[in-house]
């Protein structure tokens, strides 16, 4: 991808990830997080981390102005991670259904890229399907090949 991103930086494990958004909205920190919820299976959590509680918030809305940069530097995220977790998946689910619609477009705009390196799966109803661009999903499934 010719996208930009953002530096970003990681902990031992390659778990945690934290980088800043920069826009009108100022310097917003932002965190994606892998979480194993079965074996080789992890969850990718991410959005704005509270700089209290350390929490991540997946349901604000930034408004930066940067959301191709941002989702571009989660994709290095990714495969930054399936590199050091081969074998592993990842699932990655928008908090709400225009979150999933914006994964789903960043995946079928990059399509030609991205599946040569991944296998994606996309969540409909109750059952996993190879993913096909431009078609609705309710999650999706990412390994690298």
């Amino acid at each position: 991808m010719k996208i930009s991103i953002y530096s970003y930086k990681t902990n031992e494990k390659f778990l945690d990830y934290e980088f800043e958004s920069v826009g009108p909205k100022g310097k917003v920190k932002k965190v994606a997080r892998f979480l194993e919820i079965g074996k080789d299976v992890f969850n990718l959590g991410f959005g704005d981390l509270h700089p209290v509680t350390g929490e991540i918030n997946d349901t604000i809305v930034t408004n930066n102005n940067d959301s191709r940069k941002v989702l571009a530097t989660v994709a290095a995220i990714v495969d930054v991670f399936t590199l050091k977790y081969p074998g592993a998946w990842v699932m990655a689910k928008g908090s709400t259904r225009s979150r999933n619609r914006l994964y789903r477009m960043g995946i079928s705009n990059h399509w030609h890229e991205i599946k040569k390196r991944f296998e994606v799966f996309g969540l409909k109803k109750v059952k996993w399907e190879l993913f096909r661009p431009h078609s609705d999903y309710e999650a999706f499934l990412i390994r690298r090949r």
